[in-house]
């Protein structure tokens, strides 16, 4: 019953420039750091002689954090107002598919919509340390998967409190606007505490504990979705 929903949920994101979003912060990212390493080249190359791709990748991780929370919000609040513009949410109910299958699929969706980006950042700043210069021999392929996928799966509860939020709440603008400050704050975040959730994205990649943070995150990911997913069933939508 999740697979229908799910299929019908890729139809309806067709033409919504959601593909296009899914695309524009990973390579955003990466062309940012392609003009930074462009304009320092010598600068940059030099400071990091002993480990060049370690220094990209150093330089990569700094703003994931800022384009991941960003991607959450927009993503999410675009898929849910697909259904929201319409009206279309009665509707959607009324067919014989369970409310769970509905919430569930739009949860999986958002979640690959994601692993396409960290796919697309991984790859593409594996490409930009080639164009660099850097030893194609040397590449750190766990590193660069890790700099895509540990905090994306660390923040995995700012992903089920915005689907959440999203999907029950008709106007956009308190879901979209916590997201923009997680992301404003997210620079600030190496101040903050590590038990904090908005820390987990620096903690998953740069340590200490990056495993046990992925872990909480998505423990703490899937009881949020949870808790979702008992108020969807349960409230009216319009």
């Amino acid at each position: 019953m999740m697979l229908r929903a799910l299929s019908a949920d890729w139809m309806k994101i067709r033409g919504k420039g959601i593909w296009f979003l899914t695309a524009l912060g990973p390579i955003g990212l990466v062309a940012m750091q392609g003009l930074n390493f462009g304009l320092r080249y010598d600068y940059l190359m030099n400071q990091y002689a002993d480990d060049p791709w370690g220094g990209l990748l150093h330089n990569i991780a700094n703003f994931v954090p800022i384009a991941l929370f960003l991607g959450i919000t927009l993503i999410s609040s675009l898929m849910a107002n697909v259904e929201h513009q319409l009206s279309s949410w009665k509707q959607l109910l009324a067919l014989p598919i369970s409310r769970t299958a509905v919430f569930s699929a739009k949860f999986v969706q958002a979640f690959l919509l994601l692993t396409v980006s960290c796919i697309l950042l991984s790859a593409g700043t594996a490409v930009l340390g080639l164009l660099l210069g850097m030893s194609p021999q040397e590449i750190p392929y766990v590193d660069l998967a890790r700099v895509g996928f540990a905090p994306m799966l660390a923040a995995v509860p700012l992903l089920a409190i915005q689907l959440w939020m999203s999907m029950t709440l008709k106007n956009q603008g308190l879901p979209v606007g916590i997201g923009i400050t997680a992301s404003v704050v997210s620079v600030f975040t190496y101040q903050f505490p590590n038990w904090m959730p908005l820390k987990w994205p620096v903690l998953a990649y740069v340590g200490p504990g990056e495993v046990k943070v992925v872990g909480a995150g998505l423990c703490l990911g899937l009881v949020i979705s949870l808790m979702g997913l008992i108020h969807f069933n349960r409230r009216d939508v319009n």
